[in-house]
């Protein structure tokens, strides 16, 4: 990168710069909300994560209701399932991606099915037991979609946190080499088939490109949907490994692809996409799902908001400091507060466990800022009110407000009444 120099970016800038990114600086539809709409949005930020977490909904609904408002979420099924233009893979965790991604992806399943990917158990898993996992492909290839609980033999469940089965294993080692794809969920569990009768022969009819080739392009669609960020934020994005995504930025530099650049206060140098915007104010106000794609990166969210978050899902209920599902709630362009929320689908109410502000912002302004949007979440949510609990500086002046809902204003997001774990 010598002979490249990099220029002074301030830190409001660089959290503009990011927002407008991530689209928290569009106007809101004033209309209704679209296919048309959910697959700009889906251009824009390149990927929804998945997670099976279902104590408000699942996160794969969030991103798009933060940066939309209340729309059909059907929509997503429909994209995904019926008109194959999503797929579902290892993108950033488990992920939704446009299908023209799925040649960027390759590579990744051939390093599965050459042991250089994935955790070490399943590698060792698949090197131990090729002949079960042939015997699963051919009981897909011969039956066709098959759940892991379909199997005629689906063997011993092991392990005390997932219970997965030898044959769960096998579906899993499939659809992560890319021999099988998954073509359908049913109560969240996934259905897999061949590849061949999930996506469009279009799609695998294109060329395969070079490992290198499609790790520039997945950093180009990271650098876009970051605007600004490092060398790491960016790997991140597609778990691309440090190593090679700092080859491919080099060679995106040097293409004036990216431009270095010093931002105020972080300690490593930056890039930014020379087609960012750089938005006068921003002016969101949206709740965001903690596997939202512009939190998700914790060291990224501290340089740009100095919010420190961390999923406390794990931690034992006595050393939560915040509760066990905490939404990032933005006003403008800053992290104001974090709400701990809960639906409770019986008895139709949005729970507040929790509401927090954030040091320097009055909470009685974060609570009317909030309430609106609790407002506005429990009405997509097909919930009929909202009840605020004691917890946080936040709770009091909330309930002040008499927060209720009158009407579901979109198709809520299926339900299938379990809360779930936080992974897929």
């Amino acid at each position: 990168m010598a002979g490249v120099r990099a220029f002074d970016v301030s830190a409001t800038e660089a959290r503009r710069i990011a927002l407008a990114a991530q689209g928290f600086a569009d106007r809101p539809p004033s209309g209704a909300v679209d296919a048309r709409l959910i697959r700009r949005v889906l251009g824009r930020i390149g990927l929804l994560q998945i997670d099976s977490v279902n104590v408000l909904v699942r996160t794969q609904y969030l991103p798009l209701f933060s940066r939309l408002g209340p729309y059909p979420a059907p929509i997503l099924e429909t994209l995904a399932y019926r008109r194959r233009e999503l797929f579902e893979y290892w993108g950033h965790e488990a992920s939704f991606m446009p299908m023209a991604l799925h040649p960027l992806l390759r590579w990744r399943m051939a390093r599965y099915a050459n042991g250089t990917a994935g955790w070490s158990g399943m590698v060792r898993f698949a090197q131990e037991n090729a002949d079960l996992i042939e015997r699963v492909y051919q009981a897909v290839a011969e039956g066709g979609l098959t759940a892991a609980g379909g199997l005629e033999e689906p063997g011993a469940r092991s392990g005390p946190w997932w219970g997965w089965s030898e044959g769960k294993r096998a579906l899993e080692w499939l659809y992560s080499t890319g021999r099988l794809a998954v073509a359908h969920r049913h109560n969240f569990e996934r259905h897999y088939d061949l590849p061949e009768r999930v996506y469009p022969s279009a799609i695998l009819g294109l060329p395969t490109p070079p490992e290198d080739e499609a790790q520039r392009e997945l950093l180009r669609i990271s650098a876009r949907a970051h605007g600004i960020g490092t060398a790491a934020d960016l790997a991140d994005y597609f778990r691309i490994k440090p190593a090679d995504a700092r080859l491919r930025v080099a060679e995106l530099v040097e293409a004036g692809e990216l431009q270095p650049v010093r931002v105020e206060g972080w300690a490593n140098e930056a890039y930014l996409d020379p087609s960012a915007a750089v938005p006068r104010r921003v002016r969101a106000r949206a709740l965001l799902s903690p596997f939202d794609s512009l939190v998700w990166e914790r060291a990224r969210t501290e340089r740009l908001f100095d919010f420190y978050l961390r999923l406390e899902i794990y931690t034992p209920a006595p050393k939560r400091v915040f509760g066990y599902y905490v939404l990032p709630f933005l006003v403008g362009e800053a992290l104001v507060g974090r709400v701990d929320l809960k639906a409770d689908r019986k008895n139709r109410a949005l729970l507040v466990h929790g509401a927090y502000a954030e040091a320097g912002h009055d909470p009685a302004s974060v609570a009317a800022e909030l309430a609106p949007e609790l407002e506005r979440l429990a009405g997509w949510l097909g919930l009929e009110r909202v009840l605020v609990g004691e917890r946080g500086e936040v709770a009091a002046p909330l309930r002040a407000h008499h927060v209720a809902v009158d009407e579901v204003s979109a198709a809520p997001p299926p339900d299938d009444d379990s809360e779930g774990q936080a992974a897929d």
